[in-house]
């Protein structure tokens, strides 16, 4: 198992990588979030059964079989809430620019840079 999950995070991050390298917007948002469920698989396989270790709170004192440890999940719980939360934010701002701008493509946009008159000449002050 412990096999299969660091299989999917390598998978998870290496995507994640190549869609934030890509120079569209969508391509940038859809790669971050996919970095974030990366790092919460990985915390939640971080966070399995350990020998030895006792919960914090067990029913009569005593460990079940094969018991997780409930912290990491619910960190990955809230870490799930909180990028909900920031992936719908960037996807507003990301609709709002290419409704501005007109495009999605990152190198094309020149939002803060005065129009140029001409290709050749540089912009007046």
């Amino acid at each position: 198992m412990n096999v299969v999950l660091a299989l999917l995070v390598g998978v998870l991050v290496a995507a994640g990588t190549w869609l934030v390298l890509q120079p569209r917007l969508l391509h940038l948002v859809l790669g971050l979030g996919l970095l974030g469920h990366a790092a919460n698989l990985l915390v939640f396989a971080a966070g399995g059964a350990r020998p030895g270790i006792d919960p914090a709170f067990a029913p009569g004192g005593s460990l079940p079989a094969q018991a997780a440890d409930p912290l990491p999940q619910a960190l990955i719980l809230t870490a799930i809430v909180i990028g909900f939360g920031a992936t719908a934010f960037v996807l507003g701002l990301a609709w709002r620019a290419f409704r501005e701008l007109g495009d999605d493509h990152l190198p094309s946009w020149r939002g803060s840079e005065p129009p140029l008159e001409d290709e050749q000449t540089e912009p007046r002050r």
